[in-house]
């Protein structure tokens, strides 16, 4: 069984969206992904892997479409076109592409670090009008201390400014 077969409906959702947008410039209508997908509202992330190293990701933390295949589609052609950290993802980098769609809870209020668990929660950090968020379970980040120093580093917070700490749990999907 090839790992096509084997996909959650929610990655192959976006590996259809990646695939027309790339290939054609288009992407197919929500009502192409899993009825299931169709229901609910929640912020997603699309993360992109190719041969294992981070090739694109973005998502949004509230959802801000209709559902979540709305959230998929629009975030799955931001991972291959607007990530700042890369050039656009084009046809023939297609077949390396690995896919992971985390669905993400509502995100709660913590009173401090020593309420992060890295392989559980992710963590929003936020300051003024400045946030950062990192997503759970990520290989090499081992620490609650570590993956808020990320997370402030990715909002433009420096370690001796307050922050507001938020986490939430993740469904993963591959």
């Amino acid at each position: 069984m090839s790992g096509k077969e084997q996909e959650s409906p929610q990655v192959e959702f976006a590996r259809l969206v990646v695939e027309s947008y790339v290939r054609k410039g288009t992407v197919p209508p929500a009502s192409e992904a899993a009825a299931e997908l169709r229901g609910g509202k929640a912020g997603v992330f699309v993360t992109l892997k190719k041969r294992g190293k981070l090739r694109g990701c973005m998502g949004t933390v509230q959802p801000v479409k209709e559902n979540v295949a709305e959230e998929i589609r629009g975030n799955a052609v931001s991972s291959v076109t607007f990530d700042p950290r890369f050039d656009a993802v084009t046809a023939d980098e297609l077949g390396d592409l690995e896919y992971s769609v985390d669905v993400l809870e509502e995100p709660e209020d913590i009173a401090g670090i020593d309420e992060l668990d890295t392989s559980v929660y992710g963590v929003i950090v936020r300051s003024g009008d400045r946030s950062g968020l990192l997503l759970p379970d990520l290989e090499g980040i081992d620490t609650p201390e570590e993956q808020v120093r990320i997370a402030m580093i990715k909002a433009g917070i420096h370690s001796d400014e307050p922050v507001l700490l938020q986490r939430f749990k993740i469904s993963r999907y591959k």
